[in-house]
């Protein structure tokens, strides 16, 4: 019964903590940004770093400056 209960609990945990951890690739993706891939790789590789993960976030709900052809 134990294992039952830890279950239960452990599995909405960490999905909510894989969500929060991987919300700037998931805006960036919503948001279809450019730079999309390369804001999971940020993400990814130094989002477990608090200044890693705001500058992804902030990257991500950047708006993309608009690309002048001529």
């Amino acid at each position: 019964m134990q294992i039952d209960y830890l279950g239960f609990l452990f599995f909405p945990i960490f999905g909510f903590g894989f969500v929060l951890y991987f919300l700037p690739s998931i805006i960036a993706f919503a948001r279809s940004k450019r730079d999309s891939a390369s804001i999971l790789i940020l993400n990814l590789l130094l989002g477990w770093t608090a200044i890693g993960w705001v500058i992804a976030l902030v990257w991500a709900v950047k708006a993309d400056v608009p690309v002048i052809s001529g």
